[in-house]
C-alpha cells in the first residue's frame, strides 16, 4: 500500500503561478526520490496568506 504524502505550503501573498509551479515540481521530485513513491500520489496544497492577516514579532506583515 502506498501512503499519501501531503505537503502543505504557507506563504505570504505575491508569488506568481510560475513560482508555485516550479516549487511544486521541485517538491514532487524530492518526495518521490526520498519516499520512493510515484509522483501521482504526492499532493501539495498552497496556502497564500494575506499580509493583512499575518503577523510576526507582534507586527502585522502589512506594516513592514
Amino acid at each position: 500500500m502506498i501512503t499519501l504524502p501531503f505537503v502543505e505550503i504557507h506563504y505570504l501573498e505575491g508569488k506568481t503561478q510560475e513560482q508555485k509551479e516550479k516549487l511544486a515540481k521541485a517538491i514532487t521530485e524530492a518526495v518521490t526520490a526520498i519516499f520512493e513513491v510515484p509522483s501521482d500520489v504526492v499532493w501539495i496544497q498552497f496556502d497564500e496568506m494575506s499580509k493583512t492577516d499575518f503577523a510576526t514579532g507582534g507586527v502585522m506583515r502589512s506594516k513592514r
